[in-house]
């Protein structure tokens, strides 16, 4: 009988053995080991992080935060760039695309794209970073630790399996979003007099949410039609985004909705 040991060390064979060739040589990607220490070492920053910092002064982080905030700006203008660019001249289908295995231009561009796309959600685990050095534990809710922890396998898996094909869609609409977004926290780092210019935070939610219902929708239709890319693949994005659904709606709620109706009593 085999062994939950055996069983493990079966899958993780399975993982080496049937990934995308093209991909596998690049960081991070061949084998699922690294990227489960830096889940865990995330978790692990969370857990003690906050404790290091209990007796400390907030650390000054303003200047790190505008060169970061507009790096990120810059990478997702890139990504965002390469997305559009290279899924037009490949004539990608918006309803059903299949993975380009090819080691031609436009497959190799893209799939180099997903990298990129990838690596920024490790990237993004500094957010997190961020607010505990700032003492900003309110922040690090639920929605925000399950967020960026869940990316970075999510993408993972993309990159060692699927580089290209409809998932593309993913990363152009999120890499969207993250321009506006990043571009509002680069702005509210630059001080409190850029406040009386930030009154469109609430709509960054709402933004997040339309790509989420988009982004559902778009996997929810390739579920149900023949389109020669994995279920698996499309059943997981779909229950995701559902997931995220639910606690972007319980953010926005509890945020404007909620607050403003204490507000005005």
């Amino acid at each position: 009988m085999e062994t939950t040991w055996q069983r493990v060390e079966s899958m993780h064979r399975w993982i080496l053995e049937n990934g995308d060739k093209r991909t596998d040589p690049w960081l991070l990607v061949y084998s699922p080991v690294p990227i489960i220490c830096i889940f865990l070492c995330y978790l692990g920053v969370i857990w003690i992080g906050p404790k290091l910092m209990k007796h400390k002064e907030p650390v000054n982080l303003k200047a790190v935060l505008i060169v970061y905030n507009f790096a990120m700006v810059a990478l997702s203008v890139y990504m965002f760039h390469e997305f559009l660019v290279t899924s037009w001249q490949a004539n990608y289908s918006y309803l059903c695309q299949p993975v380009d295995y090819s080691h031609s231009q436009l497959g190799m561009r893209m799939a180099s794209v997903c990298w990129w796309f990838f690596f920024s959600k490790v990237i993004e685990l500094s957010d997190t970073v961020f607010f505990i050095l700032r003492k900003k534990n309110s922040q690090l809710t639920f929605l925000h630790v399950y967020h960026h922890a869940t990316m970075i396998f999510n993408w993972w898996a993309g990159v060692k399996f699927v580089a290209g094909g409809q998932s593309f869609f993913i990363g152009l609409l999120n890499t969207f979003v993250h321009i506006v977004m990043y571009s509002y926290y680069g702005l509210a780092a630059l001080g409190p007099h850029m406040q009386k210019y930030l009154w469109w935070k609430r709509y960054l939610t709402s933004l997040q949410l339309i790509q989420f219902v988009l982004l559902t929708l778009h996997t929810g239709y390739n579920l149900f039609t023949e389109c020669d890319f994995p279920d698996s693949m499309n059943a997981v994005v779909f229950a995701y985004c559902v997931s995220l659904i639910i606690l972007f709606s319980n953010f926005y709620y509890q945020s404007y909705i909620t607050r403003k109706s204490k507000k005005s009593k």
